[in-house]
Parts: structure tokens; C-alpha cells; sequence
């Protein structure tokens, strides 16, 4: 499992990267990273077949601690999967957007 810096992330993002946010929709709703969908960690199972095969999936949680097990678990499972370090906590405090409210894309 590879884990990338949020500069990194902002920059594949920015590229069109893939990317879930593994945190519970209360958490998700309350602010995340634009364009990133709410695929909460309980029902990560539920979801790989919606996960693209071809390329790296971004993952991304609070602060890097759930986003890890997750990316860990997805390269277990055939994906090739990045955690991103510093996680959504991190985004936020380095003045980057973050958007709040329930209307998310669910991968």
C-alpha cells in the first residue's frame, strides 16, 4: 500500500485522480474534499465492484489511520490503492475547500 502527501493528492485530484472518502456519512456530510465520493468504511465490501480496476483508487479519511486499513485491504483484494496522509483534518487546515452537506456521489 502507497501513501501520498496532500500536495500529491491535490495535485492527482486535480488530474482527474479517483477518490473515496472511507469515513460514516455524518462525518462525510459534515465536510469533505470536493469530488472525492462517501464510500464509509462499514460498507467497503458492499462497493468494490464500483472501484475502478485500471487505475490507482485515492483513499482518504479523517487524518490517515482508516484510510490506511482501507487501502491496505484493497491492494489485498486486487485494487491499487493510495492512502493519502494528513486525511481530510489535514486538507482543511491547510485552507484547501471542503464541501458540506449529504449530496455526495457514492462510489
Amino acid at each position: 500500500m502507497r501513501e501520498v502527501d496532500l500536495d500529491v493528492f491535490a495535485s492527482e485530484l486535480a488530474e482527474g485522480a479517483f477518490a473515496i472518502d472511507v469515513r460514516e456519512p455524518d462525518e462525510y456530510a459534515a465536510g469533505h474534499v470536493p469530488g472525492v465520493r462517501t464510500t464509509p468504511l462499514s460498507e467497503l465490501g458492499a462497493h468494490l465492484a464500483a472501484l475502478p480496476t485500471g487505475r490507482p483508487v485515492y483513499v482518504i479519511c479523517a487524518s490517515g489511520n482508516r484510510s490506511a486499513w482501507a487501502a491496505e485491504h484493497l491492494e489485498a483484494v486486487g485494487f491499487h490503492a493510495v492512502s493519502v496522509a494528513g486525511g481530510t483534518s489535514g486538507w482543511a487546515r491547510t485552507g484547501r475547500p471542503v464541501v458540506r452537506g449529504t449530496d455526495a456521489r457514492t462510489a
